[in-house]
């Protein structure tokens, strides 16, 4: 099937034009005729959004998602790549589990989705996976989410494995130590709770850990989900003396803050938790800067007699993939913090190179490129019903908060995963 997109304003690493976009067997083609012909008067049509962090729950925990599910949420949400978070049952630490979350995307047919490696066997910090292995497998990206690595020689080796595989490691910035029993982050709004409080220290001092470690080895890092003003600044200084960091930050930690708890409502409880208003100002910042390059949704389903367990026995997570472009255009566009092409960077092109995917994702909208493209109403204004999402869980804490923004087309190489804001399997 070919399309030819007509009408719409185009943005990519290339600028912002009006032009119509023709797809022909998977790549974006020469001006001419096409079996079906998409009006994009009013949209605009951009690169595919690639999410650094998306939890898809399978093999292990389909009660909360499934790979499926998780692919069709991602599609509505614009993406047309996903990096799969290896804290799955058994974890993705080895071949055949990689192997099995692959061909579970592809079976699904609705986005690329690129698991990660744990870098730890099991995730338990003591033994490194066999990295070569999981690189020769087609792993890029590397991370214990969920559970940083604690000790810092293993950090040591392992970067320095991953240096000689070209691969990255992405680093979970918790001191777990300083965490113990935490639920919420240690502020007046946890003392008055009563609370047992999340220091912002525990956070910095990973990631001033692993920047020198970095700075040691010589090797790439990319630090996870970012809430901390001092996690800002250690990154914008890392970056100054020309250090190979990158960062992400997710669209609730540039919307919410800690004071929402006030509610005991555990839809709001994350890890990282919700930072105080001076942590947002400060993230928000760090995009606009350029400091933080991605915008990655740490998209974390869970079953809702889960979610409903007292705040401090809930799992932290909430979902994010259906609603990271319209939180993103609220909060960082509409507040004037970033233009919209600044934003779509940092959910296309900019993740698409740290995921190592830059050869098929985030591609510019040219002659011969591959056909991953998004296509968005910029004007929508929406509400989230939770009935209505794809994700098979619906803890999200956005009902009721005007977003901007709506994904109306999806194409995964030149084929249409959503048109018209439905998924087409």
């Amino acid at each position: 099937m070919s399309y030819v997109l007509t009408g719409g304003t185009v943005v990519d690493q290339n600028g912002t034009r009006r032009a119509d976009v023709r797809i022909v067997d998977g790549v974006v083609a020469e001006p001419g005729p096409a079996d079906v012909t998409v009006d994009c008067t009013g949209l605009v049509v951009c690169p595919g959004f690639v999410d650094l962090h998306t939890h898809l729950r399978e093999p292990g925990m389909e009660e909360a998602e499934t790979i499926e599910t998780g692919s069709r949420a991602a599609a509505l949400g614009g993406y047309t790549a996903v990096v799969a978070m290896p804290n799955t049952d058994p974890t993705q630490d080895s071949v055949s589990v990689v192997d099995f979350v692959r061909a579970q995307g592809r079976q699904a047919g609705l986005c690329d989705v690129h698991p990660a490696g744990s870098i730890t066997i099991g995730r338990q910090g003591t033994q490194l996976t066999p990295f070569a292995e999981l690189a020769a497998a087609g792993v890029h990206l590397f991370t214990d989410d969920g559970s940083g690595v604690q000790d810092p020689l293993l950090m040591r080796r392992a970067l320095e494995y991953a240096s000689d595989l070209g691969v990255t490691l992405a680093q979970h910035c918790e001191v777990a130590r300083l965490t113990e029993g935490a639920v919420m982050h240690e502020g007046e709004c946890c003392s008055h709770l009563g609370l047992p409080g999340w220091p912002a220290l525990a956070e910095e001092l990973m990631v001033h850990r692993d920047i020198e470690l970095c700075r040691l080895t010589g090797a790439p890092v990319h630090l996870l989900h970012l809430s901390t003003a001092r996690s800002v600044e250690l990154v914008r200084a890392a970056k100054a003396d020309g250090l190979p960091v990158t960062a992400e930050a997710t669209p609730h930690h540039i919307s919410l803050t800690d004071e929402l708890l006030r509610g005991y409502s555990a839809l709001y409880k994350v890890n990282p938790p919700l930072r105080t208003i001076d942590d947002v100002v400060a993230v928000r910042r760090g995009f606009a800067d350029g400091t933080i390059d991605a915008i990655a949704t740490d998209h974390a389903p869970h079953s809702a007699d889960t979610k409903e367990r007292p705040l401090d026995q809930a799992p932290p997570g909430m979902v994010g993939l259906e609603t990271a472009l319209g939180v993103a255009l609220a909060h960082l566009v509409d507040q004037g913090d970033m233009a919209m092409a600044d934003v779509l960077a940092a959910m296309s092109w900019k993740p698409a190179a740290i995921a190592g995917l830059a050869h098929l994702h985030g591609r510019p909208i040219a002659v011969g490129e591959p056909a991953n493209l998004t296509v968005f109403d910029p004007a929508t204004e929406w509400e989230v019903v939770p009935a209505r999402l794809a994700s098979r869980s619906k803890n999200t804490p956005f009902v009721g908060v005007p977003l901007r923004g709506r994904v109306r087309h999806t194409f995964l190489f030149g084929q249409a995963t959503v048109l018209d804001g439905t998924a087409q399997q």
